[in-house]
C-alpha cells in the first residue's frame, strides 16, 4: 500500500517540513535533562499546541515528541517499560492534530538514536539494537504515525538496526544522520558513504538525509554531496536555526527568520526534497520558509561560495568526500544542542 508521505512526494516539489521540538518545549517550561516524552501523558496540551504551531505554519510534515521514546534512553528516567506506550500516545496526540488539519499533514513518528554504542566497540548488541527500536516503532504505528522518522544518528550499524526493525513493524520511514565533524558524523560517515548505505538497505527509507549538525551551510554543503551521487530518492534537508550562542544564561539559536527562509530555498536548490529546521526553529522560522519555497523561483544549484555568503561560514574547510574547499570557515566550533 503507497504511504500519504510517498503519494505527497510524487506530486508535490518539496515538502515542508517542522522546526525543533526540544527548543519549544523548553520554551514551554520543559526543565532540562526532563524526558520531554513523559509530557506526552502530563502534558498532553503543550504537545498538541507544539505539533499545532507546526500545523499552523505551514509544515506539511511534523514529528512527534517520541524522539528519546526507546527503553534505551528512558531508561535514564527509570521509564523503561514505558516505551510503547508513551510512543503511542506522542503518535496518538499528533493524529489528533492532522485529522483536524486544513491540509493534508503526515505524522512521523520520531524515533531518535539510542545513546548506547553499537558493538563491537560499544555493548549495544545489533539484535537488541533491532529490539529497541522495533518495540518504539509499534508503539508509533500504534498511536496512527503514517510514516516513521529516524533522526540524528551518528553510527551506520544503528540506522541499519533501524530499518530491520522499521521492516518488522511493516511500516516505511524516513531517516537522516547529523554530519558535525568536519562533514562527516561522528563515527566517520560522509554523505557518500550513507548514500551507498541506504541503497544496499534490503527496506529502504521513502527519503533520507541530514538533520541538526553545526549549521546550515554545513548541512547544505551535505545535502549537496548526497544529490552529487546521483540517487533519485528524495533527500531531506533539516538544519539548525543558525548556531547557538549562551544568552542569559539559556542556549538562544542566532539564525533568523530570514535567514532560515534563505536556508529553505538554497536547501531546494541544491536538491532536497523535504526541507524543515531542527534545534532552534520556531514558528516564526517555518512560516518565512513556506513563503520563501512558495514565492522564490527555482534555481540553479548555489555554489558553495553562495551558501557561505548568504548562511555564514562552514565549520570545516572540507566535507570529507575531497579536497578542500575554497571557502571561509568558522574557527570558533560550538557544541551541538
Amino acid at each position: 500500500m503507497t504511504s500519504p508521505l510517498q503519494t505527497l512526494l510524487e506530486t508535490r516539489d518539496w515538502l515542508l517540513a517542522d522546526g525543533a521540538t526540544g527548543t519549544n518545549l523548553f520554551n514551554m517550561g520543559l526543565s532540562s535533562g526532563d524526558a520531554p516524552e513523559l509530557w506526552n501523558v502530563s502534558e498532553p496540551a503543550k504537545i498538541t499546541a507544539l505539533y499545532q504551531s507546526a500545523v499552523d505554519a505551514g509544515s506539511d510534515i511534523f514529528l512527534t515528541n517520541s524522539f528519546g521514546g526507546n527503553a534505551a534512553r528512558l531508561k535514564l528516567h527509570s521509564a523503561a517499560n514505558r516505551a510503547r506506550e508513551l510512543s503511542r500516545i506522542s503518535a496518538e496526540i499528533g493524529r489528533n492534530v492532522a485529522d483536524k488539519a486544513d491540509h493534508q499533514v503526515i505524522v512521523a513518528g520520531s524515533v531518535g538514536p539510542t545513546g548506547e554504542i553499537m558493538a563491537p566497540l560499544g555493548q549495544l548488541t545489533h539484535a537488541l539494537a533491532v529490539e529497541i527500536f522495533h518495540e518504539q516503532a509499534e508503539g508509533l504505528k500504534e498511536g496512527g504515525a503514517d510514516v516513521l522518522w529516524l533522526e540524528t544518528i551518528s553510527a551506520p550499524e544503528e540506522y541499519i538496526a533501524a530499518a530491520e526493525a522499521f521492516a518488522l513493524a511493516d511500516m516505511p520511514w524516513c531517516g537522516t544522520m547529523s554530519f558535525d565533524t568536519a562533514g562527516r558524523t561522528m563515527m566517520g560517515v560522509t554523505s557518500a558513504a550513507m548514500v551507498a548505505m541506504v541503497e544496499k538497505l534490503s527496506h529502504p527509507p521513502l527519503a533520507y538525509g541530514a538533520n541538526c549538525g553545526v549549521g546550515s551551510s554545513d548541512l547544505l554543503r551535505t545535502v549537496q554531496g548526497f544529490a552529487a551521487q546521483g540517487v533519485e530518492r528524495p533527500i531531506i534537508a533539516k538544519g539548525n536555526a543558525g548556531i547557538p550562542k549562551y544568552v542569559d544564561g539559556h542556549i538562544h539559536y542566532d539564525g533568523t527568520p530570514d535567514l532560515m527562509a534563505d536556508y529553505a530555498v538554497l536547501a531546494r536548490d541544491s536538491g532536497a526534497r523535504i526541507i524543515g529546521g531542527c534545534c532552534g526553529t520556531m514558528p516564526e522560522h517555518l512560516r518565512e520558509m513556506r513563503n520563501a519555497l512558495e514565492t522564490r523561483p527555482k534555481a540553479d544549484k548555489p555554489t558553495l561560495e553562495e551558501i557561505a555568503k548568504r548562511l555564514g561560514a562552514f565549520s570545516s574547510p572540507s566535507d570529507g568526500l575531497g579536497d578542500a574547499e575554497p571557502t571561509a570557515t568558522r574557527t570558533n566550533r560550538r557544541r551541538r544542542n
